[in-house]
């Protein structure tokens, strides 16, 4: 359950980082500040939601396209924080490809960081010291 609070807790971090960067860098992507807290909301639900269900389709499916999953659960993200007013707004293709990009790489690297490398490592020793009754 911890782990699960800190993956959301990074998601929205990540997140954030990564719709500032996207509206910082294209110059057809447009987020007011009320739409970044709504992109942010929706991308960060639709994203959690969406990973296992794309995951899991492409396991059934497409077992050789499962390395993808993250950057299609991004698209979907994105694409439904658009549907929202007030919103994160994309135009064009080249930014319809790079948004998501962006966001996923940013995502993706900062996720494997701070779960992989920070929380898990702090889970990993709280554990060990709950087991050596240093901690109750």
């Amino acid at each position: 359950m911890l782990r699960f609070l800190f993956q959301i807790l990074s998601q929205l971090v990540l997140g954030a980082i990564a719709l500032l960067v996207v509206h910082l860098t294209l110059p057809d992507v447009a987020l007011s500040l009320s739409g970044f807290f709504v992109a942010l909301g929706v991308f960060t639900l639709a994203h959690i939601i969406l990973g296992p269900f794309v995951q899991s389709v492409a396991q059934r499916y497409a077992a050789p396209l499962v390395g993808g999953v993250g950057i299609v659960a991004t698209l979907l993200a994105v694409w439904i924080a658009t549907w929202f007013p007030g919103g994160i707004q994309i135009h064009g293709v080249a930014s319809w490809i790079l948004a998501p990009l962006i966001i996923w790489i940013i995502t993706a690297l900062g996720g494997w960081i701070v779960m992989g490398l920070i929380v898990d490592r702090r889970l990993k020793q709280r554990a060990a010291r709950k087991l050596l009754g240093g901690e109750k």
